[in-house]
């Protein structure tokens, strides 16, 4: 199971500046509901031209939600050429660190923050004019270059932790490999591997989703019952019951012998379900 650092865990628990401005100067909308992270960032300037009020509405994770809260933090009082040079790993140093397959979360952050001051200057988002190679996430190659840059990057399945590139149908692996050869300036080795590759962490939320909405929580809504995902912690998966299943004296039956059987039958027979506590 991931380990999370008390400020991620006090940034989650207690986010600050959530909420939305009115009539803000800078405006940052990205990700989407459908891609699981979706995160809208909005700031105010004062007269000096620095950052006075910054604040978000975020639907992700625990550590969506963190690292948006402490990029707010982070920028006010900014100037949006200070504002600019705010990075992904900036963010993830002001939480005390991520886990690697959540780095992308602070990679969402400084994308909300680039498209809320290109709103305030009236020019396209720089990362967006680029080829898209992810169709399932949206993700340009320049995104996918830049990462690989800053971060040093070094495998696909890296790519995946901080853009979400490949994490979902594995198309573009092939493309996100020649991403990898042209910015390390490395010649590609010709390696005929045939075992399956494991499963990324987004396909097996997708997975656990889909088998939830199919299967799952139409048998408990006949009972009056309900059940809600709330966060997938490598094979721990985290659930909320409710109506009737939430008072329910033998919800834990219900948990392990059908909810966990049902997911390790369809998606992976190491998964573990627990129950929100």
């Amino acid at each position: 199971m991931w380990e999370y650092t008390d400020k991620v865990k006090e940034h989650f628990m207690n986010p600050r500046n959530v909420g939305e401005i009115e009539n803000a100067d800078g405006v940052g909308d990205v990700g989407s509901l459908a891609c699981g992270d979706a995160l809208k960032l909005t700031f105010k300037l004062g007269d000096d031209g620095r950052i006075v009020d910054a604040q978000f509405k975020t639907f992700g994770c625990a550590s969506a939600i963190a690292s948006s809260s402490a990029l707010t933090e982070m920028i006010k009082g900014m100037t949006l050429e200070e504002a600019s040079q705010v990075t992904n790993e900036d963010i993830a140093d002001y939480l005390g660190g991520l886990p690697k397959e959540k780095m992308h979360c602070s990679v969402l952050g400084r994308e909300a923050l680039e498209a809320a001051i290109a709103s305030y200057k009236g020019i396209p988002i720089p990362m967006a004019e680029g080829e898209v190679v992810c169709e399932c996430f949206g993700v340009t190659d320049l995104e996918v270059k830049r990462a690989i840059q800053e971060s040093n990057l070094r495998t696909v399945e890296e790519i995946t932790n901080f853009t979400k590139a490949g994490g979902g149908c594995g198309k573009c692996h092939d493309r996100l490999e020649e991403l990898l050869r042209e910015v390390r300036h490395e010649t590609p080795v010709v390696i005929t591997d045939q075992r399956p590759k494991p499963m990324t962490n987004i396909q097996k939320i997708k997975m656990i989703e889909k088998v939830l909405d199919q299967e799952i929580r139409p048998n408990l809504r006949k009972d009056g019952g309900d059940i809600e995902l709330v966060d997938v912690d490598g094979d721990f998966v985290t659930v909320s019951l409710r109506g009737a299943c939430g008072t329910c004296k033998k919800s834990q039956t219900t948990l392990k012998e059908y909810v966990e059987k049902k997911l390790r039958e369809q998606v992976l027979d190491t998964l573990i379900v627990e129950e929100e506590k």
